[in-house]
């Protein structure tokens, strides 16, 4: 259960970065309160997960989602740009999430 709920938290963190980008310097209220209720949420479900899991493991594997996330939220729904290292680079960074889970799976 606190496998699915860092995952939530790492979803909500995605909202999160995608609202801060929209709110366009906390200019546009509406996408500023959003930022603020996902952080909320995003920070709110780590601190729960981390009661069972272990804080390095769960960190790195709330932040992959997040960068991965928002990286794949920017290309998709912003516009930013699609390199080959990007995508690289993003797959690296999910190698090494996937790493960490299986390597504090037994834990």
């Amino acid at each position: 259960m606190a496998w699915l709920i860092l995952i939530a938290a790492g979803a909500f963190e995605v909202a999160m970065a995608y609202s801060l980008k929209m709110s366009q310097g906390f200019t546009q209220v509406w996408w500023a309160v959003s930022f603020g209720v996902f952080a909320v949420l995003s920070f709110g479900l780590l601190a729960i997960a981390l009661k069972s899991l272990e804080v390095g493991t769960a960190y790195a594997v709330w932040t992959g989602i997040g960068a991965v996330g928002t990286a794949v939220a920017g290309i998709l729904l912003l516009g930013d740009d699609a390199s080959i290292v990007k995508i690289v680079s993003i797959g690296l960074i999910l190698t090494g999430v996937v790493g960490l889970n299986l390597a504090g799976a037994g834990h």
